[in-house]
C-alpha cells in the first residue's frame, strides 16, 4: 500500500522469496510503491494512467455499502436521518476526515447566495473545525455536524458534494453516482489533482484549485449545478461509469494469483 513503511517489508518479502502485491491508491505514485513496483509483476492502481511499470488496474477496495449504493432508493431515509427538506437540492460539503477549513469559510462565506438558489447544506466540518450555522428560519437548512458515521446517508442524501479529492473520496463519490466539485489539497506531489483529473475528464465532476474557491467560485459554478437536474443526472451517469466497483474482487483476485490459488 506504500508509504515508508513499506519498503523493509518488500525488500524482506523479497529477500525471503514471498509475493509481493503492491496496490497504489493515488495517481501519482510515491517512491515507496516505484520501488516495490520493480520487485514484483503483481502491480494494481486504483486510477487509469498511474504510471508503474506492469500495473493493473483494479480501483480502491471500499465498504460494500457504498460501493453497491442506490442513492434513490435511500434518499428517503437519508434526509430523514440528517432532518433535511426533501423537496430542496442539498449539498454536502466534506473535506475528509479531519475537515477541511477552507471548504468551510468558503461555504458560509457564500451563504446568502446559497439561501437565495433554495440551496440546503449538510456540513461535515471536521472534528474542531467549528462554523456557526447559517441559516434562517424557514430558509434553506445549513446541518452542520463534525463526523458522520453513515456516509451512505450522506450521499444518498445529496444531490452533489464539494470536497477534496483524496483517492478515497473520488473513489466513493463516482462510485455511488454523486456529481461533485472536487478541491485538490494544495500540498504534496499533486496527487490529489491527479486522482480527480479522470472523472472531471469524463465529465463526472468539477474541479477547482483550493486558492480559487470563494464566494464568487460557488455562485457562479456550484449553485447553478445544484438546480439544474438534468445535468445533475449526466454528472452522476458520468462519474459512475468512470468508476470500479467491484475493486475488493479485483485486487483478491490479484493477491491470490500472487500466491498461486488462483
Amino acid at each position: 500500500m506504500g508509504g515508508y513503511v513499506a519498503v523493509p517489508a518488500y525488500l524482506a518479502a523479497r529477500r525471503r522469496g514471498v509475493p509481493v502485491v503492491v496496490h497504489e491508491q493515488n495517481a501519482r505514485p510515491g517512491v515507496a510503491n516505484r520501488l516495490g513496483a520493480r520487485l514484483t509483476p503483481h502491480v494494481a492502481t486504483t486510477f487509469p494512467g498511474t504510471p508503474l511499470r506492469g500495473a493493473v488496474r483494479v480501483g480502491l477496495p471500499m465498504a460494500p455499502a457504498l460501493a453497491h449504493l442506490d442513492r434513490a432508493a435511500l434518499r428517503g431515509e437519508a434526509v430523514a436521518h440528517f432532518d433535511l427538506d426533501p423537496d430542496r437540492p442539498t449539498l454536502l460539503v466534506v473535506g475528509g476526515s479531519l475537515g477541511a477549513q477552507r471548504l468551510n469559510e468558503a461555504v458560509a462565506g457564500a451563504w446568502p447566495d446559497v439561501e437565495a438558489a433554495g440551496v440546503q447544506v449538510l456540513h461535515l466540518t471536521g472534528a474542531g473545525k467549528a462554523v456557526v450555522a447559517a441559516h434562517r428560519p424557514g430558509g434553506p437548512v445549513h446541518r452542520i455536524l463534525e463526523y458522520t458515521d453513515r456516509m451512505d446517508l450522506a450521499y444518498a442524501a445529496a444531490d452533489a458534494a464539494l470536497c477534496r479529492s483524496g483517492a478515497g473520496t473520488v473513489c466513493e463519490v463516482s462510485a455511488v453516482g454523486l456529481p461533485a466539485a472536487f478541491v485538490p489539497l494544495p500540498i504534496g506531489n499533486g496527487e490529489q489533482r491527479r486522482n480527480a483529473e479522470p472523472v472531471v475528464e469524463a465529465g463526472g465532476a468539477l474541479l477547482v484549485a483550493d486558492a480559487d474557491l470563494d464566494a464568487a467560485w460557488l455562485r457562479e459554478h456550484l449553485l447553478p449545478l445544484l438546480v439544474d437536474r438534468p445535468r445533475l443526472a449526466a454528472m452522476a451517469a458520468a462519474a459512475q461509469a468512470s468508476a470500479v466497483r467491484d475493486a475488493d474482487e479485483r485486487l483478491a483476485d490479484l493477491v491470490l494469483a500472487a500466491a498461486g490459488r488462483s
